[in-house]
C-alpha cells in the first residue's frame, strides 16, 4: 500500500499530517523543505539534536563490527558506558543496571530494587508525575487520566501533594510555608499507607507536569525524611540527567545523593534507544533474571551513549546550556510583560515552562493548546505538559542550542503569542 493516508490508517496510534524527512542541529526538515526549530527535542530524548555527526559516526563505527551481543557478555561499549556513567553520578552511586529497554523499566526495576532491599512494598509518588507505560509506572503516575483504562492497577502506590509553589495545595508561601509538601509525607505515611514502605520516587524536576522546579529545601528534606524512615529515595532522572539542567544530574544541581538515578532520553544522544539504572550500594541484590529485558545493554545504543557522555563533558559545555538557558529565561520575563497570558515562567537549565493562564490567573489549558497547534505554523514545534491536558508550555531544544538560536526561538514564540492572543 502506497498512499500515504492509507498508511497513516495502518498506524495503531493517532499521527499528524505532517511527514518529516530529516533533521539537522535543532532543527526538524519536512518533506516539504519546511523547517522547524524543535523546542521538544523529539520526544526530550534528542540531548544533542538531529543527526549529531560524532555520535552517527560511533553508531556506524560500532555498527559494522557487532550490533548486538547478549549482554551476559562484555562488550568494550558497555564496559566504557558504565564507567563514563559512574564517573559523572554522585560519589554514592558505584554500579550501573543496562539490562532495561527505556524509562519506564528503569524506573520499574529501580522499584524493584528498593522492595527487595528494604523488604518493603509500598511506593510514594508526587501528584502529577510521570514515571512510565508500564502497568507499573502507569499506576504511580499522579494523574487520574493516566490510569483511567486499566481495570486493575498496580497495588501500593500512595500519591502526595508536589512542591508547586505557584498552585501550592497547602494554600501557603514558600518564604513562610515550612516545606509543608515535604513534611506532612510523615502523614500520609502514618495514615495512609500500608506501613510497609519501600521508596519514594520524585522526578526533581517534574516533566510532563508542568516543569516544576521544588523550592530550596525541598529535595533535601526528602532525603532527610527517607533516612528517618528507612526510605529510599530514587530520583527519577529520565527528564532531566543527561545536562538538561545545566548538570549532568539534577542531583547535582540540588547537592542530594538518592539511592538510585534512572535515566534514558537524553543518554541516546541524538535517538538511540538506551536507559540505565544508577545504583547505590544499598540497592545491591536484586537478581538479575528479575529485571532483563533482550534489547537491553545494546552495544550500538551504548556506544552512541559513550559518544554523549563524552560531547557533553567537554570543557564549557554544560556551561552553554545554563547560559542559553538563562537568556532564554530572560526574554521570557520580557515577553510576560508583553503577552499578559503568560503566568509564571521557571526551569533549570534547558527544561524551561511557560504557564499560560486567562485573565483570572487560572490555568488555561485550551489556549495552551491552541499555541501548541499553531506553533508550527511560525517554525517552532512545540509540547504542552500533561500531554495536552495542561496549560504549561515545555521548552526544551537540544542542548547544543547557541544564543543567536535562542534568540530566534523567542522571537517566533512572540510572533506566535501575538497572533493566536490578537
Amino acid at each position: 500500500m502506497t498512499d500515504s493516508a492509507s498508511a497513516r490508517d495502518l498506524i495503531y496510534y493517532q499521527v499528524g499530517d505532517h511527514r518529516m524527512d530529516h533533521g539537522e542541529g535543532i532543527h526538524l526538515y519536512d518533506t516539504d523543505g519546511r523547517k522547524y526549530l524543535d523546542c521538544a527535542s523529539g520526544t526530550f530524548n534528542l540531548s544533542l539534536g538531529y543527526s549529531h555527526p560524532e555520535v552517527v559516526a560511533a553508531m556506524k563505527d560500532q555498527a559494522d563490527r557487532l550490533i548486538h551481543v547478549t549482554s551476559s557478555f562484555q562488550s568494550d561499549p558497555v564496559n566504557e558506558l558504565v564507567r563514563r556513567l559512574v564517573d559523572v553520578s554522585p560519589e554514592n552511586i558505584g554500579k550501573v543496571h543496562l539490562k532495561v529497554s527505556g524509562g519506564s523499566t528503569a524506573v520499574e526495576g529501580a522499584v524493584k530494587m528498593a522492595q527487595q532491599a528494604t523488604g518493603r512494598r509500598d511506593v510514594i509518588t508526587l501528584f502529577r508525575s510521570h514515571h512510565g507505560q508500564s502497568l507499573m509506572t502507569a499506576s504511580m503516575a499522579g494523574e487520574a487520566y493516566r490510569k483511567e483504562p486499566y481495570p486493575h492497577l498496580y497495588p501500593g502506590v500512595l500519591h502526595v501533594p508536589d512542591p508547586y509553589c505557584h498552585r501550592c495545595f497547602y494554600g501557603q508561601h514558600p518564604d513562610r510555608c515550612g516545606l509543608m509538601c515535604a513534611e506532612r509525607i510523615n502523614d500520609f505515611i502514618e495514615h495512609a499507607s500500608s506501613g510497609s514502605v519501600a521508596c519514594i520516587v520524585v522526578e526533581p524536576v517534574s516533566g510532563s507536569g508542568g516543569n516544576i522546579v521544588p523550592p530550596d529545601g525541598y529535595l533535601q528534606a526528602l532525603r532527610r525524611l527517607c533516612d528517618e524512615h528507612g526510605i529510599m529515595l530514587i530520583f527519577d532522572e529520565i527528564q532531566t540527567g543527561i545536562g538538561r539542567v545545566g548538570r549532568m544530574f539534577a542531583a547535582e544541581h540540588f547537592d542530594v545523593q538518592p539511592d538510585a538515578i534512572t535515566t534514558a532520553k537524553g543518554l541516546g544522544g541524538s535517538g538511540a534507544q538506551v536507559a540505565a539504572i544508577l545504583t547505590s550500594s544499598r540497592l545491591d541484590g536484586l537478581d538479575g533474571n528479575h529485571h532483563s529485558f533482550t534489547y537491553g545493554a545494546n552495544v550500538l545504543a551504548a556506544a552512541a551513549a559513550a559518544k554523549t557522555l563524552e560531547v557533553i563533558g567537554r570543557p564549557g559545555f554544560l556551561e552553554n546550556v545554563r547560559t542559553v538557558g538563562t537568556k532564554i529565561m530572560e526574554r521570557l520575563a520580557d515577553l510576560q510583560t508583553k503577552h499578559p497570558c503568560i503566568g509564571d515562567i521557571r526551569g533549570l537549565g534547558l527544561m524551561i515552562g511557560i504557564e499560560i493562564e486567562d485573565a483570572a490567573g487560572r490555568p488555561d489549558a485550551a489556549l495552551t493548546q491552541a499555541l501548541v497547534t499553531r506553533s508550527m505554523e511560525h517554525g517552532l514545534i512545540l509540547r504542552s505538559s500533561r500531554y495536552g491536558r495542561g496549560n504549561v508550555i515545555k521548552i526544551r531544544p537540544p542542548l547544543i542550542i547557541t544564543p543567536a538560536e535562542a534568540d530566534v526561538l523567542c522571537d517566533q514564540l512572540d510572533q506566535l503569542l501575538s497572533t493566536v492572543t490578537g
